[in-house]
């Protein structure tokens, strides 16, 4: 297998702790969980891109842009 491959494991467990952290009361985890998604974001672009699932590349994208918005508006109600 691949280097490359491996990185669909990273992202899966980043992506796991990103949704257990948004899901807290406390805004400062909820803030590490959108950080925590973006970076899962970045990890499966890199491995679809590896793995030419462009589906994936684009919903990746798109759930990029909502988290930016939600770790702004996290910011906001701080």
């Amino acid at each position: 297998m691949a280097y490359i491959d491996w990185v669909q494991w990273p992202a899966m467990v980043v992506t796991v702790l990103a949704a257990w952290l948004i899901a807290s009361q406390r805004p400062s985890k909820r803030m590490t969980g959108f950080i925590c998604f973006i970076l899962s974001n970045i990890l499966w672009v890199i491995w679809g891109a590896y793995a030419g699932a462009y589906a994936l590349i684009l919903l990746q994208i798109s759930l990029f842009l909502m988290n930016l918005r939600g770790l702004k508006k996290n910011h906001k109600g701080h």
